[in-house]
């Protein structure tokens, strides 16, 4: 009797403690959604569904907000940190585009004349990113057996997120509006073929498409700002130019990145293979571009509320193939949001306008004042000064010397918060003012003086003359959800590094974190 009871009481405590046990899921979906604002989630809750981002907020574990660690960010910047669990100063995409002062011409990160396009002109791969990332740790882990795919709107978000040994990468091309990906990955699924030609081609179908708002006009009440309501009717024509720029500005886009997300899903049996899948997913939550001179906007509650259909759809597919208790989904945005401030006529801002050129020209002045008749400032690109180092090694100027000279000169200039240079960065030589410059640069390719302006202040473009984004020092809320894979709801009041993302993601599948990566995993999800 006695050993019945022991060997009872051993089958209990067995399985008791293999019901708690958390497998590695047979499905990773990475939903990001770019611009994605937390504030919004809370304010155009009521036009929601049951199933989209109230699901998410009331099955999911939620962290109140994804801190970065650096300024400046853009699509590439925030996607490189997501996915590697570093910061720019490692993965070195410290913005979406990079300029080439002796060529004069701006390209993309990730633009490389090694590789042809699939469905595209374009040149891409992942080269220029440093580290590895979740996707890489996975196919390492897997010896190659697990698939690893990212969809996309932009080819540097699809990229970046699939990493360097990823089965493929598709975003939709910027002139034919087709699925296209660069010849660095080798696989192109039929299903992908199939929705870029024929009448499943997005080209084929747009003519018909027309966005008008799905809400009667009363129920575009969450933001009591938009001046009236307006019964929009936007078309999109393939003849016109910034056609799919455009196009990918509004709720379409989710649509078609949804319609291939369930492809992969459906078709390609993600989550039923031995090893597990990645499958990363990248959503918009930006305002319109035809409308993006407005801070307050219909037309953003729209995408919100059409978005929120599509997340439904996607965790239902989810659920219906694999199981969401199987799978796990995580879900951020990028931490940062594009509009445009305009003042009301006769207002003043707080600020002022920052212009690069004339910051330059004097710069250089002061620069031949102090060393000679030669041009000593190749230029200004994305807040950083690049001084001519051949000249300055001609001359043999002292590099620390020049740079120290010409920092002290810029930062006289109205506007700037403080300048910090290249040497000063490189040495060690910053401190909690300068963090978020060292942490947001890369040794490689960094300008000589990295200017930051104060609050309130505007950039000149020296090539169009317009004004660009007013530097706004507020926190884009972004919320941060993990669902599935038994996790249980809980709300966790508390801000994470975006860099703690990655680190959770390779531990809940039992993998090594990405290389550069020297958080540790969230201790709530496990």
């Amino acid at each position: 009797m006695r050993k019945f009871i022991t060997s009872l009481i051993t089958v209990l405590v067995v399985t008791n403690l293999q019901a708690q046990q958390h497998h590695a899921p047979k499905l990773v979906v990475c939903i990001t959604i770019d611009q994605l604002r937390g504030d919004y989630l809370e304010y155009f809750k009521n036009s929601f569904g049951e199933h989209g981002f109230k699901r998410l907020l009331n099955e999911g574990a939620v962290y109140s907000h994804v801190q970065f660690e650096f300024s400046n960010i853009d699509q590439a910047s925030s996607f490189a940190t997501l996915f590697t669990g570093s910061n720019p100063c490692y993965h070195s995409i410290a913005g979406i585009k990079r300029y080439d002062f002796d060529k004069e011409q701006e390209t993309s990160c990730l633009h490389d004349a090694h590789y042809l396009g699939n469905y595209t002109h374009q040149n891409f791969s992942p080269k220029n990113l440093l580290c590895s990332t979740i996707g890489d740790e996975l196919k390492i882990a897997s010896k190659g057996a697990a698939q690893v795919y990212a969809i996309a709107p932009e080819a540097e978000c699809a990229i970046i997120s699939a990493g360097h040994a990823a089965d493929g990468a598709f975003w939709l091309d910027n002139y034919n509006g087709k699925w296209a990906t660069t010849t660095f990955y080798k696989n192109v699924p039929v299903y992908v073929d199939k929705l870029n030609i024929g009448t499943e081609s997005l080209s084929s179908r747009l003519s018909g498409i027309a966005w008008n708002p799905l809400l009667p006009a009363d129920n575009y009440d969450a933001l009591p700002y938009i001046a009236s309501k307006k019964q929009y009717n936007y078309k999109f024509n393939e003849k016109e130019v910034g056609c799919y720029p455009r196009f990918k500005t509004s709720p379409f886009i989710n649509r078609e990145v949804c319609r291939l997300a369930v492809q992969f899903i459906d078709a390609g049996g993600f989550g039923t293979h031995q090893a597990p899948d990645l499958l990363s997913v990248t959503f918009y939550g930006g305002n319109f571009l035809d409308v993006q001179d407005k801070t307050y906007t219909q037309e953003v509650q729209d995408i919100y509320f059409q978005l929120d259909k599509d997340i439904a759809e996607l965790l239902e597919v989810i659920d219906k193939k694999v199981g969401l208790n199987k799978a796990l989904v995580v879900v951020t945005g990028t931490g940062y949001y594009t509009d445009t401030e305009i003042l009301p006529e006769g207002e003043t801002s707080t600020g002022g306008t920052f212009h690069p050129k004339r910051c330059t020209a004097l710069l250089n002045m002061y620069l031949m004042a102090l060393y000679g008749q030669k041009n000593w400032v190749q230029g200004y690109y994305n807040r950083q000064i690049f001084l001519n180092r051949k000249t300055i090694e001609n001359e043999k100027i002292d590099l620390h010397e020049i740079q120290n000279k010409a920092a002290e000169f810029v930062a006289e200039f109205s506007g700037v918060q403080q300048v910090t240079t290249d040497l000063s960065l490189r040495a060690g030589e910053w401190n909690e003012g300068s963090a978020t410059l060292r942490y947001g640069t890369h040794h490689i390719g960094r300008g000589d003086l990295i200017v930051e302006l104060q609050p309130g202040w505007g950039i000149e473009d020296d090539m169009t003359g317009q004004m660009t984004k007013i530097k706004r020092n507020n926190a884009v809320i972004t919320p941060l959800i993990f669902i599935g894979n038994n996790l249980k709801p809980k709300r966790i009041e508390r801000s994470v590094y975006a860099t703690e993302i990655a680190p959770t993601v390779t531990n809940v599948l039992r993998i090594r974190a990405p290389n550069a990566c020297s958080d540790l995993p969230l201790s709530e999800i496990k």
